[in-house]
């Protein structure tokens, strides 16, 4: 799929990432567990630019931006919206990984990104990130497993887990549990399952649990992301 093809927001899940294209109405500020590259599509003249405000109120424009995982920031409004949500310890998230260290960078080189640029490297592992860590992030869905048993199962310290997640990612594994909970909740959505149901496949309390974290994780509502997950055409799919 490319990104110009196909009309209406829509929803794409593949190993390693997500992509979305879509209106973007005004959201609330969030952190989510993963980089993101976000641009607008459209005619090179004039480039549409997309803007971001982070936590310390500063505004960030360009042509395309990478967010950091973890950094608090909300997403301005925009007509049409192209942003993929890049899971930290995939090779691709080597590429965005920024010099300067974690936060919102002007990346004009991702504009007019696609999924078959993405695909190959986000199923591959990250050369940044210690094997033992990828380990404990997979196993990470199991909801069933607390901290002190993912890090035994990958021969760690829960102390030593909880580091190498700072120092390599940037987040904590609690957070990024939440993070395989949301996808979780919706793979369900997609599915047909209500908001409720969803938040229980989830793993979350119930709906307004549901709905607080998603919103603080993507500035987003589940009711937001429904008509890309749900589109009359079909569009929304997991990739293969």
């Amino acid at each position: 799929m490319e990104n110009g093809e196909g009309t209406g927001p829509r929803l794409v899940v593949g190993a390693g990432y997500a992509l979305y294209r879509g209106p973007l109405a005004d959201s609330h500020t969030h952190r989510h567990a993963a980089f993101q590259v976000a641009f607008a599509p459209g005619a090179a003249d004039p480039v549409p630019m997309v803007t971001a405000t982070d936590g310390d109120g500063v505004r960030h424009r360009g042509a395309a931006l990478v967010v950091a995982p973890m950094v608090r920031h909300r997403m301005e409004p925009v007509r049409e919206l192209v942003t993929y949500f890049i899971d930290p310890h995939c090779a691709f998230a080597d590429r965005l990984r920024a010099p300067g260290g974690p936060g919102i960078t002007v990346a004009p080189q991702w504009r007019g990104l696609r999924e078959e640029q993405v695909r190959p490297a986000g199923a591959q592992p990250s050369a940044r990130v210690d094997p033992r860590l990828r380990a404990a992030m997979e196993a990470a869905g199991d909801d069933a497993v607390p901290l002190a048993g993912l890090a035994a199962r990958v021969g760690l310290s829960p102390q030593r887990l909880r580091a190498l997640a700072q120092e390599q990612l940037g987040l904590p594994l609690a957070r990024w549990r939440i993070w395989r909970r949301l996808a979780r909740a919706a793979d369900a959505l997609r599915a047909g399952s209500t908001p409720a149901e969803a938040a229980l496949l989830g793993g979350f309390a119930d709906q307004a649990h549901f709905g607080r974290r998603m919103r603080e994780m993507t500035g987003l509502t589940p009711a937001a992301v429904l008509p890309a997950l749900r589109p009359a055409s079909g569009q929304a799919r997991r990739a293969t």
